[in-house]
């Protein structure tokens, strides 16, 4: 699903113009950056939760010449699946 597909979802969900429903998701999603900017985790209880990982700088090896290389330090986006939310999708599983 897109972004714009999400948009139509939610207008006709809850009858309201493209315009506002697009106004409602860019809402969450900002108010969603915004928190993960600052460092914060969200929760939405059985859907899942968002999180920021913290990833050290570390030696790796280039894959074509084997040379070591150092690899900076790094923030992640991390998502973990709520318990409701898995059982929806795995019972979709067999059909």
């Amino acid at each position: 699903m897109t972004k714009s597909e999400l948009i139509e979802m939610v207008s006709q969900r809850i009858d309201l113009p493209k315009n506002h429903a697009e106004e409602i998701v860019n809402a969450v999603f900002d108010a969603m950056s915004d928190a993960l900017m600052d460092d914060e985790r969200i929760e939405v209880r059985g859907f899942g939760s968002f999180s920021i990982r913290n990833y050290r700088a570390r030696k790796g090896r280039n894959p074509r010449t084997g040379d070591e290389v150092q690899v900076a330090a790094k923030k992640s986006v991390h998502f973990k699946v709520g318990k409701e939310l898995r059982e929806r999708v795995d019972t979709l599983e067999g059909a």
